[in-house]
């Protein structure tokens, strides 16, 4: 028995505990309870910093909408965006972040870059704290797409467009996987037309239609002959802003990214009408009847579309001039004409003459106001490109 209490072990039969025992339980005792503590103190920081983490997401959110879409536009407590107004903040090429009925979306999904880095005031960062919904594709070329995988899989946008491009992108995002859904059929013809339920309160219709290209000089035209529409470059953009090995990788990555069929869009909400057309095609020559298409759309208020293109040396601004008779828009926006890759493009400036000599050949009482945005000083300026839906300007 001596040595069983010598040793702190228990006898048979009961008895009470060893005083050595009894202080190792006292101790035992106090260790869990200060591991429950400490466990309660780490769950509650990390409870702390993904509050935390939440509250500086949501605030970047509304900072970055604020000046995308502007300050007066934007709730600063929950960063909903006014669904009275349609806003859209060019970010190069035909690039934009998009306020429609309430809804955030890019059209397209690339900041151009590469040539040059920092041109465009805006970042990848940014276009994923805006949280947009959605994100519209025109085509698939890298000019127009090359962001549009990692922005979806960093915000949680879904991609809209044709098979083809969601093929691209979830190639492109691999081995993670992002929403994409096609719109029209896979392989489906010029013409194609179809409505898409996608934002609540907006009515959008998708059409497929032609990208740009390369034709005879059309000798029928009104225009006809034309001036190749070769504006000088500009390479300041490059000198100014020295490209980022980063930049100057991607850009190299997505060259051969592929077009994937070419669709333009039409969004109403309320009593206004936006058309979107991220390239023009001569449609003239490979799909006449997709004008007939165009001219049975509901009617457009604002068409923002894209100018400059592979027929441009041999038929100048013809194709853009087609489209904005066919859409018949009250305001026209040109695009894609900034110096998104100085060498093959040069500053938006030097493209107004032209087309401005382009639209002159619409009668007078068809055709459309022009509102020309200019790189670089109406990138991510949404002032110039806000549109009241309720205005009684677009019923008259």
């Amino acid at each position: 028995m001596a040595a069983l209490r010598m040793f702190g072990m228990r006898q048979r039969g009961g008895g009470s505990a060893p005083a050595g025992e009894e202080r190792y339980r006292t101790e035992d005792r106090a260790m869990r309870s200060h591991r429950r503590v400490g466990a309660a103190c780490a769950l509650a920081a990390i409870g702390t910093v993904a509050v935390i983490s939440v509250q500086s997401s949501a605030s970047a959110t509304v900072a970055i909408r604020q000046r995308v879409f502007g300050h007066q536009y934007v709730d600063a407590a929950t960063g909903a965006v006014d669904a009275d107004k349609v806003i859209l903040s060019w970010f190069g090429v035909t690039n934009f972040a998009a306020a429609i009925g309430g809804h955030v979306v890019l059209l397209d999904a690339w900041i151009p870059r590469g040539e040059y880095s920092g041109y465009v005031p805006i970042t990848h960062d940014d276009l994923i704290a805006l949280q947009p919904s959605h994100i519209f594709l025109g085509h698939g070329h890298f000019d127009h797409a090359a962001d549009s995988a990692p922005l979806a899989l960093g915000s949680g946008a879904t991609i809209l467009g044709t098979p083809e491009h969601c093929t691209q992108a979830r190639r492109q995002a691999m081995p993670a996987t992002l929403s994409c859904e096609g719109v029209v059929p896979a392989g489906s013809p010029p013409g194609t037309v179809e409505d898409v339920d996608a934002l609540d309160g907006v009515t959008i219709t998708a059409v497929k239609h032609v990208h740009s290209a390369a034709e005879p000089p059309d000798s029928e035209d009104p225009g006809a002959p034309h001036r190749p529409s070769t504006p000088l470059p500009d390479f300041g953009a490059v000198v100014e802003h020295l490209p980022a090995p980063q930049d100057t990788a991607h850009l190299i990555t997505h060259l051969g990214d592929a077009e994937g069929d070419t669709i333009l869009w039409q969004f109403t909400v309320g009593d206004f009408t936006l058309l979107w057309n991220d390239s023009a095609g001569p449609l003239e020559e490979r799909a006449p009847h997709v004008l007939d298409v165009l001219r049975a759309l509901p009617e457009t208020d604002v068409q923002v579309g894209a100018i400059m293109g592979f027929n441009q040396i041999t038929n100048g601004m013809r194709d853009p001039r087609m489209y904005v008779e066919a859409i018949s828009p009250k305001i026209y926006v040109p695009s894609h004409h900034d110096n998104w890759a100085p060498g093959v493009s040069t500053r938006g400036e030097r493209y107004r003459p032209i087309i401005e000599e382009e639209l002159a050949l619409i009668p007078a009482a068809e055709r459309p106001v022009l509102r020309f945005i200019s790189d670089p000083q109406d990138y991510v300026r949404p002032e110039v490109l806000t549109f009241d839906v309720d205005s009684s300007y677009w019923a008259s």
